[in-house]
């Protein structure tokens, strides 16, 4: 397995935004009193009720670019944000990740996204954050670092109306019985190889995309030390706060100046 390095990281930016180029490219902000589709409320302000429904295939965002046309992922370089789409997964329990690409880490996050891991890195990259460096355990125990980032859940509630809440008001620290009280930070993830045919991979699709446990491969990670062990989790899903299982929801990442 290798840790994130700067060569490596280079051809991460290389790769990825070679197909998503243009994406830093300055967007319109709106007209005065404008509101667009993706204007953010307040955290945790009631937005409304929602607009009717999109046909399946509209884009949910189309003043936004895309970075893939199969995944759920928009950059709103205006705003500085990256915007992704997915669904609730867990509603209760343990965790040791908040978000994973799905159809990796369902069993232990609170929401599974419709992108994976190097689309939101590339993302990230757009805005104008440098990724810093993953957790060490060994020989001693040293915090990701990175530029801290913001995190948004954006929903519609059973009533219809649009909801929007900072992610930290999902996850509960079981020691204290409050809600996250940092920030996650850029860690950047890294590269693993596969011993079969030579090829490698950004670890965080595997599921190790916005952490709350500590990981090496954790793209976003915490700056507190946080174990992966099943008797010592620091967290887990805040409930009461969270909508149902299945819940559709969008994260807005942002940089936090």
């Amino acid at each position: 397995m290798l840790s994130a390095s700067q060569p490596l990281l280079t051809r991460l930016r290389v790769v990825l935004l070679a197909g998503v180029a243009g994406v830093a490219a300055g967007l319109p902000n709106p007209a005065p009193g404008q509101v667009s589709a993706h204007t953010p409320a307040r955290a945790g302000e009631r937005v409304g009720a929602e607009a009717p429904p999109a046909r399946p295939d509209a884009d949910p965002h189309p003043g936004l670019r895309r970075l893939s046309p199969d995944h759920a992922i928009w950059v709103d370089a205006a705003r500085r944000e990256v915007i992704v789409g997915g669904v609730v997964t867990l509603a209760e329990g343990a965790i040791e990740v908040f978000a994973c690409p799905e159809r990796t880490k369902e069993h232990e996050a609170v929401v599974a996204t419709r992108c994976p891991a190097r689309f939101l890195h590339a993302g990230l990259l757009a805005i104008g954050l440098e990724p810093g460096s993953p957790v060490v355990f060994h020989p001693d125990y040293a915090a990701a670092r990175g530029p801290e980032v913001a995190i948004l859940v954006r929903w519609v509630d059973a009533a219809g109306d649009r909801q929007q809440c900072p992610a930290q008001e999902w996850v509960r620290n079981t020691k204290t019985g409050g809600q996250l009280a940092v920030e996650w930070v850029f860690a950047g993830s890294g590269f693993w190889r596969d011993p079969a045919d030579g090829a490698e991979h950004y670890q965080a699709d595997g599921g190790d995309m916005i952490c709350v446990s500590n990981f090496p491969a954790a793209m976003l990670d915490l700056p507190i030390q946080s174990s992966e062990s099943n008797e010592a989790l620091l967290f887990e899903v805040f409930a009461g706060r969270v909508p149902p299982r299945g819940t559709s929801v969008e994260l807005v990442l942002s940089a936090i100046d």
